[in-house]
């Protein structure tokens, strides 16, 4: 596959002159007339790395957030998502070079530094952007792919904490720089996505589901089935919000996230005691019929709790693709009917709304119901990722919008509601489909 390296200047100049706003708008859902602040933070970006590393030929990368649409805590159990793309996402100014290491300039933080001889697990880096650098390394070397030195000065606008799946942009990223340097693009973005999983679950530490990096590498509005989790099943599928008449906004909560891992493991640990106390591993396994029909002697060895829970997965996993089946016929109505099930599923049977026997800490609970306000029976409202703090997730009408932005951030705080876009196309290198 030919690929274009540009000097840091002369890129510059074709993305000023408006050579790439095809891709751009594609990627920020903005007209033409409105991408200049996009062009200049590319640009900026540019000069930043040739102040760090020359002026190398360079190529530039862009992955997106994720949002999830529908499939709330049903990844971890081989279920079924509906997740998207998003028009917030981290770029990358990259080059290759000549010494075996990788390094790293994240905006903001240290610069992170992986040698290409030493790619084995450090225990002493788990939950570190350095760790997933050389995970990713790692597993292409494993591939048979020829990894060597580059330099790379990337700027994220997804919003960390926020359930948009920061860090799977960042892994993907990682991988679609060396899928492009090294490997001449063969691989997949569902490849790319179980190498980022590779890299969080083995050398970051984190036991992470696939759904985040499959929304991350393949952009657009995706239905994802992981009966087979090693050979995920995806169906890309229409939504145009905006057509529709509605804006897709994500609402930060303000809850503090610490001291909730015990809360999000609970979920899918509870979720399998069921699953075992059927003989399975995992609830997709498991017979719903089944489940009803041993319900006395599931209460008793797993607790009500955990019932609940395998409840609103077998109630959610078919509402992905009741979900699915809706776009695809085009009927807007019963998917917002739909998303607003799954929010009340969340809320009654899962119980990820806040902490267990948390009184004075309820942030998303109230964030829902200033929703449920605001709406007044119009659009859609749901808890937004793992739940118990975080983000809610809202369908607003257009004709609402700026006022329904206005309330939420009165209440919440200057910048708590985000609007975004579904973006259509996945990790991408800015040049290779210019106009």
């Amino acid at each position: 596959m030919e690929r274009d390296f540009l000097s840091v200047s002369d890129a510059k100049k074709r993305i000023l002159s408006g050579e790439y706003d095809r891709m751009l708008t594609a990627f920020y859902g903005v007209s033409a007339d409105a991408l200049m602040p996009y062009r200049m933070r590319i640009c900026n970006a540019a000069d930043r790395f040739a102040a760090l590393y020359g002026d190398l030929p360079i190529r530039i990368f862009s992955v997106s957030g994720r949002t999830e649409l529908g499939g709330n805590h049903t990844d971890h159990q081989n279920g079924r998502v509906l997740a998207g793309g998003i028009s917030l996402d981290i770029i990358a100014v990259a080059a290759e070079t000549d010494d075996p290491v990788i390094r790293v300039q994240s905006e903001g933080y240290p610069e992170d530094t992986v040698p290409l001889d030493m790619l084995s697990v450090q225990e002493n880096e788990r939950g570190s952007s350095r760790a997933l650098i050389r995970g990713t390394a790692a597993r292409f070397r494993e591939l048979g792919v020829p990894v060597s030195g580059f330099a790379a000065y990337t700027v994220s606008d997804v919003l960390k904490g926020s359930g948009l799946s920061s860090s799977a942009a960042f892994e993907v990223l990682i991988g679609t720089i060396c899928n492009d340097f090294f490997a001449d693009g063969r691989f997949s973005p569902a490849d790319l996505a179980i190498t980022a999983q590779y890299a969080e679950n083995v050398h970051f530490g984190k036991p992470c589901g696939l759904m985040d990096q499959m929304a991350c590498a393949l952009g657009g509005t995706d239905l994802i089935d992981f009966a087979d989790p090693s050979h995920p099943v995806c169906e890309q599928l229409p939504l145009d919000l905006q057509k529709e008449g509605y804006a897709l906004c994500i609402i930060d909560s303000g809850a503090d996230h610490a001291d909730l891992t015990a809360e999000y493991a609970a979920i899918p640990a509870e979720m399998k005691t069921v699953a075992a106390a059927m003989g399975k591993q995992v609830l997709r396994e498991t017979d719903e019929a089944a489940f009803w029909a041993e319900l006395p002697s599931i209460r008793k060895r797993c607790g009500d709790r955990a019932v609940m829970r395998a409840v609103h997965f077998y109630h959610e996993n078919m509402r992905v693709k009741l979900l699915g089946e809706a776009l695809k016929a085009g009927n807007f109505a019963k998917y917002l009917a739909l998303v607003q099930e799954s929010g009340q599923s969340s809320a009654f049977a899962l119980q990820n709304i806040y902490a267990s026997g948390s009184r004075s800490n309820q942030a998303v609970a109230v964030t829902l119901a200033l929703c449920a306000k605001l709406l007044n029976g119009r659009g859609a409202y749901r808890v937004h990722g793992g739940g118990f703090a975080g983000t809610v997730q809202a369908y607003v009408p257009l004709d609402l919008c700026a006022a329904f932005r206005a309330q939420i951030d009165a209440v919440l705080g200057a910048g708590s509601c985000h609007i975004l876009q579904i973006r259509p196309c996945g990790a991408s290198a800015l040049w290779d489909e210019r106009r």
